[in-house]
């Protein structure tokens, strides 16, 4: 029987990185719930055991029931009844089955009803939903909003809220609308104090609200009156039961049409502020960002999977000219890059999550002791890391799932144009990652500051120097060092320039270089560890970023601000 989990060594893998016992050491505090919990684990080995557990688990229902399941879900989809949403029958299922394996609040504390999981843990839970239907891993991944209100709510409101989304209820993050997009500044719902009823209300409209008709709701919201930047917002707390939101639409989309994207209407709606005043962009939806582009990360990562699976499965079975099309150079090698890429972004992924993992680990522990000076210095410098690699995570892996998808298509030819073929849903889910959550420029614009100030070049510098000198891994680091040299004379190069403008228009290149280089190290660590694994990855990918750095850095070597012109359209207003 197929399992989504068992069937990719990759996962157990990067389950089995070394930095893991430092996660696990931090996320359960010494062990000590084993005394309360007879599910709690006693020990390193017990808690890497525990979380196989949970991703074989998740793995059979992904393969035998959200996967079977994801075809009726992509035709019917979610619809209007009644100024409410209501999900497609199929998704009724998968939800039905993942409540019932308990896999609902699974990165909350055992005490709340969760099951105390990492950031890693619960991305490989993403990752593996995702393959079987990225338009559910958007529903069900949405339970991570809880993260927020754990982090940023008072004892009241996680005893109230948390063990109900551990019992399997919805969450949302209601922040845009329909004149604020990317630019968040701009959000105008309205948040008024009621002084008789000792709550706030809530007045206004959210646009493009993924699964929007949930049972609890994260808002941002105008608090303070006059205002009309992100000094003025506040996060808030819905809760379904109290009615005072309709859904006055549901988006017709291109994909994911399982995951409801709803236009909602606040009508004098009670709410609860999270957390304290002002801090709603500034803050708290920084952190619901960050949350969300792992999350997007690793679904982009299981359809990647997916694409992969499928143009090699048709590969092995379509023959042409009297040969299977798999031995054709021109099919291998579109196979081969398809592969590094999903290697190479996986790696990225759960590096960047364990990253994560060990600084919010340390705020959290710091709730309840005094840090160490050692213990402050390692939140800092993880938590530096996180903040630098999560741009590149999210926009290289949305990406490299549209690059995956489309050659899933390319692969199967015309058929890969018929409906019947699951590579043409993949490639219309596919297309949204780079979009939502930050567009891949917003990517671009959250990381070039780490590449301009040092930050990220001097991680290279730190990734180089730690791999070996010696062996079949050293050939690569070679190539490789030799690349980072043509870098950082395209880096110094835009510097020199002297042109904020120039700068911004020949940042992608360098956010691709950047992003491709510190993959290539990664992929060398993974396969000098496991060569049977990620040996070609590695090789292919190291051929891939010398191809991508090389035209990069000769384009940037021969520009002049001066050709700026050659590339602009007519001018215009911005309100135009």
């Amino acid at each position: 029987m197929a399992n989504y989990y068992s069937d990719h060594p990759e996962l157990e893998f990067h389950l089995n990185h070394p930095l893991m016992k430092r996660v696990v050491e931090l996320k359960e505090k010494g062990f000590a719930d084993a005394a309360q919990f007879d599910y709690a684990p006693v020990d390193h080995e017990d808690a890497i055991e525990n979380y196989k557990q949970i991703l074989d688990i998740t793995g059979d229902i992904a393969a035998n029931i959200i996967e079977p399941n994801s075809e009726d879900v992509d035709i019917e989809g979610p619809r209007l009844e009644n100024k409410r949403m209501v999900y497609a029958s199929k998704t009724l299922e998968n939800i039905e089955a993942t409540r019932k394996a308990g896999l609902w609040g699974v990165s909350m504390p055992r005490k709340y009803g969760g099951l105390n999981v990492p950031n890693i843990t619960f991305s490989m839970l993403s990752e593996i939903i995702s393959a079987a239907d990225a338009g559910f891993q958007n529903i069900w991944s949405l339970q991570s909003c809880i993260d927020t209100l754990y982090e940023f709510g008072n004892d009241e409101q996680r005893d109230r809220y948390i063990p109900r989304i551990c019992a399997g209820e919805t969450m949302s993050m209601d922040l845009t609308e329909p004149d604020a997009g990317s630019d968040l500044q701009r959000v105008m719902l309205k948040a008024t104090y009621d002084e008789e009823e000792k709550c706030w209300r809530l007045n206004g409209v959210k646009r493009f609200i993924t699964n929007g008709d949930s049972d609890i709701h994260l808002v941002l919201a105008r608090s303070e009156e006059g205002t009309r930047d992100g000094r003025g917002l506040s996060m808030f707390i819905y809760d379904k039961r109290d009615g005072g939101v309709d859904v006055r639409h549901i988006e017709n989309k291109l994909g994911i049409h399982g995951s409801p994207t709803c236009e909602l209407t606040y009508k004098n709606a009670r709410a609860e502020l999270c957390g304290s005043t002002r801090m709603g962009l500034i803050k708290y939806v920084m952190a619901l960002m960050n949350g969300a582009r792992l999350g997007i990360a690793a679904q982009s990562v299981g359809v990647s999977q997916e694409a992969y699976n499928e143009g090699l499965a048709y590969a092995r079975e379509r023959a042409q000219f009297g040969e299977k099309i798999v031995n054709f150079p021109a099919v291998y090698d579109m196979l081969s890059r398809m592969k590094a890429k999903l290697d190479a972004g996986r790696s990225l992924l759960y590096q960047t999550a364990m990253y994560v993992d060990i600084y919010k680990c340390l705020e959290d522990i710091q709730r309840d002791r005094k840090l160490t000076p050692e213990e402050r210095a390692e939140m800092k410098r993880y938590n530096r890391l996180a903040d630098a690699f999560t741009p590149l995570l999210k926009g290289m892996n949305s990406e490299y799932a549209n690059q995956n998808a489309y050659d899933a298509i390319s692969i199967h030819g015309g058929s890969g144009f018929i409906m019947e073929y699951k590579c043409q849903r993949l490639y219309r889910d596919a297309r949204i990652f780079s979009i939502y959550e930050g567009t891949t420029q917003l990517q671009v614009v959250a990381a070039i500051r780490y590449i301009t100030n040092g930050t990220l070049p001097g991680i290279i510098k730190e990734m180089l120097a730690g791999l070996p000198a010696e062996g079949t891994d050293a050939a690569l680091k070679s190539r490789v060092e030799t690349i980072v040299g043509l870098y950082e004379e395209s880096l110094n190069r835009v510097k020199e320039l002297g042109n904020q403008e120039a700068q911004d228009f020949l940042a992608r290149r360098l956010y691709d270089m950047t992003a491709e280089i510190i993959m290539s190290l990664l992929l060398i660590e993974d396969a000098a560890r496991a060569p049977e694994l990620f040996g070609k990855s590695a090789e292919v990918y190291v051929r891939m970023t010398e191809e991508s750095v090389l035209g990069k850095s000769a384009y940037i070597r021969n520009f002049r601000s001066e050709d700026l012109d050659s590339f602009k359209v007519a001018s215009c207003g911005a309100e135009e």
